[in-house]
């Protein structure tokens, strides 16, 4: 008889912005649950990102959840940073014979059965309902932020690099989630 594994995905949001957590995200799901449109969290519109996330939540049998903030993003690195919130989202996770399918090239330290995938959050279902987890669940994390420092305007543009962004960090300085080792901030 063929054994039978349980097929993990594992991806993360937040790897470019000037500000906020990296977070990634480990799921479980039946893949006939998967809806058909199911795609990178960065090529659907945001409106259908929170319609699949909430699916997604109701539908996977198992989920878990790392986040890294930016004050041990700049202590660690962005890339080590990455690969701990997902080390900390598998953990999450219960199963005892899994493969786990990565987005990316790179692998966090895990010892069942892991492979990474170059663009896997576009070519597999899995991988594309933990991106759109992290990626809806980061979105949550800046919008609180925005609350706490509406200047920076974080709920428009998530903490990413954008022309209003900059501007606003030369006008205001810099807050408490801001990434200070990540350009331009670092050559301010």
């Amino acid at each position: 008889m063929e054994k039978k594994y349980t097929i993990v995905g594992i991806d993360e949001a937040g790897r470019g912005p000037l500000a906020g957590p990296v977070v990634a995200a480990s799921i479980i799901i039946d893949e006939k649950l998967l809806p058909e449109d199911i795609d990178d969290s960065k090529r659907i519109s945001e409106k259908k990102r929170k319609l699949l996330y909430k699916n997604l939540i109701k539908d996977a049998s198992q989920l878990g959840i790392g986040i890294i903030g930016s004050e041990e993003i700049d202590k660690i690195n962005i890339h080590n940073a990455t690969l701990k919130a997902m080390k900390e989202s598998f953990d999450k996770i219960i199963c005892d014979e899994c493969i786990i399918y990565i987005d990316g090239i790179h692998k966090p330290k895990i010892k069942e059965k892991s492979y990474a995938i170059k663009h896997g959050d576009r070519f597999v279902p899995v991988i594309s309902a933990a991106s759109i987890i992290a990626k809806v669940t980061r979105d949550k994390i800046m919008e609180e932020i925005d609350e706490e420092f509406p200047l920076y305007n974080f709920k428009k543009h998530k903490g990413y690099p954008t022309k209003q962004h900059i501007e606003n960090i030369k006008k205001f300085g810099i807050c408490k989630y801001h990434r200070k080792t990540f350009s331009p901030i670092s050559k301010l």
